[in-house]
């Protein structure tokens, strides 16, 4: 892996793919899960990750919520021309 906080492009290798696509999954997944899942120790998966978000590759995590569950019946798309 060769990341940087200041790369433009990051050249992923296998492991930092299998981390992303983890975490695509389950952005909520442990560390220790996530090493296990992937192979790596706990420390060099966690540093793994760290690089990837410094790097601007992992910009955030997000929550998923069903619209209907909390009460929104309606969704609408509006285009103006």
């Amino acid at each position: 892996m060769k990341l940087s906080s200041k790369s433009v492009s990051a050249k992923l290798d296998r492991i930092d793919k299998n981390i992303i696509r983890a975490l695509q999954n389950n952005g909520r997944m442990q560390n220790n899960d996530l090493a296990r899942e992937i192979g790596l120790s706990p420390s060099s998966c966690l540093r793994r990750v760290k690089l990837l978000e410094e790097a601007g590759v992992i910009q955030s995590y997000t929550t998923v919520v069903d619209p209907q569950k909390i009460g929104l019946q309606l969704i609408l798309f509006s285009r103006i021309w």
